[in-house]
């Protein structure tokens, strides 16, 4: 008699989500980025050494000449920044200060207007919490991570009360932006971020730099904010921080893994209005037959371009060398999209409007969208969006709806219009792209 051999378990493997094919066109967006400059402050994302995140400066008597790029803000842009704190010890949980310092190097003195502002950490300013996939947002108060949350409030025009609505800056001289810590002293674990974006206005020639510092203490050990002077001595004398993020894929390689990389750097594009309407000589969207579709291209960025051949992420007027080619991912970037749709057709129809996160693809391999039937884990999309249109009763309506949308993720509709035949219904929707998001998503018009 054969001996029993022992029963083993089966394991218990997940399998993977099944794909949904919908057979549709993808059109490339119309418009184009602005040429609004913004600072665009995201590498190293994860800052463990004191030093220069990025630095517009002029070389000129820095230590490390190679970390100041020489770029000069006149006007209007924009600064965003997104950095990480991990300590690299856990015996040492001092706070992290990031500033943001502007130099006036003219003969007058020069106003910065901020126009809209709005800072947030990880911890306790905006958890990631688990959210449903669409919810009403008119109040603003939903949101999960600071990127989310600073978007939410930009997106509204709002400047957080911290900040002032002006600075002045003498002739020659410096002034602090922004000078706000990165505390993980209590955290399990210790690892904090915080995300920032402002709009802002100069009377004249400004360089800016962010830069990382650690903690000063009083005299009793206590944390202390860190003087200008200190920031100075920084910028003057420091490095670039560490650690560096993995080097990014040059644009011209089309084979293998991509590395898009993190973005230190000044990009070319604030906002991007866009039209959307049949031709170039049209003046309305014409609603797709019952039962049909066809999207447009969000943040699409070099391999993930849906079939459209279009790259919507900025350009980048100068970088560092082991950063990002171009502002994948358009962090902060506001798309403004008006469609004055209209029923063609000799029949009522059903419309809808949706965002939607479909797998990224360069080319349309299947001949439509692919999506997952089943929702994935990867959270690829988190923010707010703000619809303005007129309802069935033709009222005039603005709503916030805040979606989570994981990898392939269909979406459920933002809008749903009754169209009778002629009907014509002008939909506005405005959202920034928001930080921890990832690309392509695209807006899909229905019709049953």
């Amino acid at each position: 008699m054969l001996p029993l051999l022992p029963i083993l378990p089966i394991a218990q493997t997940t399998p993977p989500p099944q794909e949904i094919v919908q057979p549709q066109t993808v059109r490339p967006l119309a418009g184009s980025l602005d040429a609004v400059p913004v600072f665009n402050s995201n590498s190293p994302e994860k800052v463990q050494t004191e030093g220069i995140l990025l630095s517009t400066f002029p070389p000129d008597g820095k230590t490390s000449k190679s970390a100041h790029l020489n770029f000069p803000f006149r006007g209007r842009f924009d600064l965003f920044a997104h950095h990480v704190f991990q300590p690299t010890s856990p015996d040492d949980l001092r706070s992290l200060y990031l500033g943001v310092i502007l130099h006036n190097p003219g003969k007058r003195s020069i106003r910065v207007d901020i126009l809209q502002a709005a800072s947030y950490l990880s911890q306790p300013d905006a958890p990631f919490a688990e959210l449903p996939p669409v919810a009403e947002n008119n109040l603003g108060a939903i949101f999960a991570g600071p990127g989310d949350r600073v978007m939410n409030e930009i997106l509204r025009g709002q400047r957080q009360s911290s900040f002032p609505p002006q600075i002045i800056i003498p002739p020659g001289q410096s002034q602090m932006l922004f000078n706000l810590p990165i505390p993980v002293q209590g955290l399990e674990p210790p690892i904090n971020g915080r995300s920032t974006y402002m709009r802002l206005r100069s009377s004249g020639t400004v360089y800016a730099a962010s830069l990382a510092m650690y903690a000063p203490t009083d005299s009793t050990g206590k944390e202390r904010s860190p003087t200008l002077a200190e920031w100075q001595q920084v910028l003057d004398t420091g490095d670039l921080a560490e650690p560096r993020d993995k080097t990014p894929t040059p644009p011209e390689q089309t084979s293998g893994k991509v590395v898009y990389g993190r973005v230190a750097g000044v990009a070319q594009g604030s906002q991007w209005r866009s039209q959307l309407v049949d031709n170039s000589g049209a003046s309305s969207l014409s609603i797709p037959p019952s039962g049909e579709a066809f999207s447009y291209g969000l943040s699409l960025l070099n391999q993930g371009t849906l079939g459209t051949e279009q790259i919507q992420s900025a350009p980048l007027l100068v970088r560092y060398p082991d950063t990002a080619y171009r502002a994948h991912g358009n962090y902060g970037i506001q798309y403004s999209l008006s469609l004055p749709l209209q029923n063609n057709s000799d029949r009522d129809r059903t419309v809808t409007v949706s965002l939607q996160t479909p797998l990224k693809e360069d080319k349309l391999s299947k001949g439509g969208l692919r999506f997952f039937s089943s929702p994935a884990k990867q959270v690829f999309f988190r923010g707010t969006v703000r619809l303005r249109y007129n309802d069935d009763q033709n009222l005039p309506r603005t709503s916030y709806v805040h979606l989570v949308q994981t990898r392939g993720k269909q979406g459920e509709p933002l809008i749903t219009l009754q169209m009778k035949p002629g009907d014509r219904r002008l939909v506005q929707l405005d959202f920034l792209y928001p930080p921890d998001a990832t690309p392509p998503q695209v807006l899909t018009i229905g019709s049953q």
